[in-house]
């Protein structure tokens, strides 16, 4: 098949793709019109449907539509102008096309998630890391295949384990080169900052936020979850439990970004910083990547506030 990551403005693209939304919108002249996002597992683009006639056959969010038109550009970002639509019949595709991977392997990056959980020397930690980690198999199995957001960065299946892993390493880099930090807390609250997005995201192919997600929100989640595993503990300490509860909370660093609290601990500090810098830099690379072969300047950015252009070579 055709994927989309392979395409460049100016091409004829013609495929099956995933409606991952549609959106029935008017133009300032009052005319009707479609915006779609279409996705196969290299990614999703951003589609319009500006003329809505004969060619253009019925169909809804997630159906799976074969697709024909011209590959264009809107604000720097490759957009698909579509002039024919049709449900797509069964047997012209495989849905496994259509779920975005990480181009990591998964196994190899969960056999690092557990060198940094045998590395954990304080025997509460270890024990509130062996609980998830190697006793739980349906969060192992869920902690592997999820996303970490349903789209902005690392929304694609192993993107919560890539994350997770990724502002890990940052972490423990952190700590060999600040000794004053608590080295076994950073990491284990590193491990955990991102547990809550299993309840707060959907499975793919639908990949969208639950009604826990949207009422309670993933650090409220992943919280809660650390308080009540730390009471399972026999002897769990009060102080401990409280500032790894707080790393939690306080991983998005200010109250206008959701975080109940505001880091007040240099563990907090140091495990926001590190998720801010993964999820900046996915951001932009996966912004650039849609971009093609595009170098110039992609116009302002509302995620990362600023005009974007990828560096010269």
């Amino acid at each position: 098949m055709n994927y989309l990551r392979d395409y460049r403005e100016g091409e004829k693209f013609v495929g099956t793709y995933l409606c991952k939304q549609k959106q029935v919108l008017k133009t300032k002249a009052g005319k009707t019109y479609y915006s779609l996002t279409l996705q196969d597992k290299t990614g999703t683009a951003d589609a319009k449907i500006w003329e809505l006639n004969n060619g253009i056959a019925n169909f809804e969010t997630m159906d799976y539509i074969h697709c024909e038109g011209m590959v264009t550009s809107f604000q720097g970002k490759l957009q698909m102008n579509v002039s024919r639509v049709r449900l797509s019949d069964e047997g012209e595709y495989d849905p496994a096309d259509y779920v975005p991977c990480t181009e990591k392997d998964i196994n190899e990056m969960y056999s690092r998630i557990m060198k940094y959980v045998a590395s954990v020397q304080n025997k509460y930690l270890k024990q509130i890391l062996e609980m998830y980690f190697v006793e739980d198999k349906e969060f192992i199995k869920n902690f592997k295949k999820h996303s970490a957001a349903k789209s902005i960065h690392h929304g694609f299946m192993g993107g919560l384990l890539e994350h997770t892993l990724n502002v890990t390493d940052t972490c423990e880099h952190f700590a060999k080169s600040y000794p004053m930090i608590h080295r076994d807390l950073l990491i284990t609250a590193a491990l955990f900052h991102d547990m809550g997005k299993i309840q707060e995201i959907s499975d793919f192919p639908t990949n969208d936020y639950t009604d826990e997600g949207q009422l309670l929100g993933h650090i409220f989640i992943g919280a809660k979850c650390m308080d009540e595993a730390a009471d399972k503990i026999p002897g769990f300490p009060a102080k401990l439990k409280n500032e790894l509860v707080h790393c939690i909370l306080a991983h998005h660093g200010k109250l206008e970004f959701g975080s109940p609290k505001v880091p007040a601990i240099m563990e907090a500090m140091a495990l926001h910083m590190a998720d801010t810098a993964d999820a900046k830099l996915q951001t932009l690379r996966e912004i650039f990547t849609q971009a093609g072969d595009n170098k110039d300047w992609l116009g302002f950015n509302r995620i990362m506030d600023s005009n974007l252009r990828r560096t010269s070579e």
